[in-house]
């Protein structure tokens, strides 16, 4: 469910600590720090790294043992050291949540109360991201604690979603496609124009068209090209200009794919 309207007010800052030095825990940081009703009063990495100067280095932890009492304790970790680490933590029946994608929420140990702050984006180190567009999938034990995750989500966007582990794991799976495939599929057309002396930047408004269309028509009926038009000639004269094994079997594969969801055979 979608919540577009402004939570309950409380009455004092929500404490966080933020567990993690990727690229989500480093965009979290950025994001809430700016926040008013946030207080980020710790972070935990293993090799104390600070992300700004103007942050002090004391409230930058390298031992679990260390970590002070707050409402939500943030593990923006990689997939394989959620449960570890969340099996290390020193205390107990605090919230403890984690921002993946496809990791059940009962993952993280039983010893705290457990829940999911999930921003659904890429993340990229250099790159700044715009929260307000951010949607995030929000998982509790208990309604109090989704309420506090609801409203630390508030503060860097209106986009937020009650979401269940499996229906998480769906849109991870989904995200995967429109995303890290995608993203793939456009590298490719990058080599391929590099091999043959055409710029690629050429390209630019044609991938920006497209994702266009995605979010404003349905993709089905935004579908174009050679396969969907059973085009055979274009087709047999795009697998000649291929030279990479890789990229004439992804080319074979997604006009079958195509053709066969739009009732077309090769």
């Amino acid at each position: 469910m979608c919540i577009l309207r402004f939570l309950p007010y409380f009455s004092r800052m929500i404490r966080v600590v933020i567990l993690g030095a990727g690229n989500v825990a480093q965009h979290l940081y950025a994001g809430l720090k700016k926040e008013s009703s946030v207080q980020i009063i710790q972070c935990y990495n293993r090799k104390g790294i600070v992300w700004d100067s103007d942050k002090q280095k004391t409230t930058v932890v390298k031992d679990l043992n260390l970590l002070q009492e707050a409402d939500v304790y943030i593990l923006a970790l990689s997939d394989n050291a959620i449960e570890e680490v969340s099996t290390n933590l020193s205390f107990q029946n605090r919230l403890v949540v984690h921002t993946s994608g496809s990791i059940p929420m009962k993952s993280i140990h039983n010893t705290n109360r457990r829940g999911v702050f999930y921003p659904l984006q890429t993340f990229s180190k250099e790159k700044e991201v715009n929260f307000q567009e951010i949607p995030f999938c929000i998982e509790a034990e208990n309604k109090d604690d989704e309420t506090t995750l609801k409203k630390l989500a508030s503060t860097l966007s209106n986009k937020i979603y009650s979401i269940s582990s499996e229906q998480r794991n769906v849109l991870h799976v989904s995200a995967v496609f429109v995303n890290n495939f995608t993203n793939y599929l456009m590298s490719t057309g990058k080599d391929i124009c590099e091999t043959h002396q055409v710029p690629f930047e050429i390209l630019h408004p044609l991938i920006i068209e497209t994702a266009g269309k995605a979010t404003n028509m349905n993709p089905d009926e935004a579908q174009t090209g050679p396969a969907i038009r059973k085009d055979s000639k274009t087709i047999d004269r795009h697998l000649k200009i291929l030279e990479d094994p890789t990229q004439i079997k992804i080319y074979k594969t997604l006009t079958e794919a195509i053709q066969s969801k739009y009732g077309k055979k090769l």
